[in-house]
Order: C-alpha cells, then structure tokens, then sequence
C-alpha cells in the first residue's frame, strides 16, 4: 500500500468510526453542552465541518493546480484568520449553534466524503511533494489529510471519554 492509500484508508476509518459512534447517540446526547467551551456534539460536528471546508480549499486548490478559494465566512475574519483559530472556532460556533442536527451532520458527512473524493484524484507524487504548492509554505498536501485525521481524532477521543464516564 503506498502513502496516499495508506492515508485515505485511515480517514476512511476515522469516518466509519464517527458515523457508527454518532449513529449510538441520542437527541439528548447530541445536544447537551458538555463539551469545553460549554460545547454540544452537534457543535464539535459544526466545529470539524469548519475546518474541514478550509482543508477541502486547499485539496480542490492543489487538484485544480491554483490558489485556495476559501469559504466567504472565514474570509470575512480578515487576512489573520489561520493565526487566531480561537475567534474561527468562536465565529463558527455562532454561525451553527441553533442549526439542527440533521442539517450539522448532513454538512458534515457530505464534507469528509468530499475531502476522501478529492484526495483520491490527486496523484501522489503531488500529494507528498512539500514543495509543489507556493500557498502551502512547504507543507504537502499529505500534512493536510494528516491533520484532519488528527483534528477528528482528538475529538473522538474526547467524546468518547465523556461517553464512558457518563456510563461508566
């Protein structure tokens, strides 16, 4: 298996994985603020589709071979959006906080499929080529689909903590 089957095969169980853990919760579950910041699941849900609309920016960018076109609403936080991530995280709570869950997880679930769709039709070489992409100031695209699997995994791990102490 070479890098890039390796790396989306891992997303691909990061996203089973959620969808079987979401799919065990309840309305109450999904809505209780039990997370930091006095946070919902449907919020951290709300939370990893904001971030993964950034990530989706970048991979279309380097499928597309040009400059990432990042969604309006992060834009809108000015050109010092990637240094703040608290005011990102603060911004999107207040953007999907009253949304219903079907709506949050709908976004989403269509995001990480998304995200695995255009990983799969860039090559590898541009994948793990650090240099390729000016706008990545020496990262690879690899970097990207790496630290969202790690961005959902922290999360997970969380979340899954809070569910064994709730029942343990």
């Amino acid at each position: 298996m070479n890098m890039k089957d390796h790396l989306l095969a891992a997303l691909r169980e990061q996203f089973e994985s959620w969808e079987n853990l979401l799919a065990s919760l309840s309305e109450e579950q999904r809505t209780a603020p039990e997370f930091d910041f006095d946070w919902s699941i449907r919020d951290v849900i709300a939370h990893l589709w904001a971030w993964q609309q950034i990530s989706i920016a970048r991979m279309e960018a380097g499928m597309l071979d040009r400059e990432p076109e990042y969604p309006r609403w992060i834009l809108n936080l000015g050109e010092d959006w990637e240094v703040d991530s608290n005011r990102v995280n603060a911004l999107t709570f207040e953007n999907n906080h009253g949304k219903p869950w079907l709506e949050v997880h709908q976004n989403w679930q269509d995001g990480f499929l998304r995200f695995l769709e255009i990983g799969e039709k860039i090559s590898e070489r541009d994948l793990l080529d650090g240099d390729r992409y000016r706008w990545l100031k020496g990262y690879s695209l690899a970097f990207i689909l790496v630290a969202s699997y790690e961005h959902h995994q922290e999360h997970h791990e969380k979340l899954t903590t809070w569910l064994r102490e709730q029942h343990g």
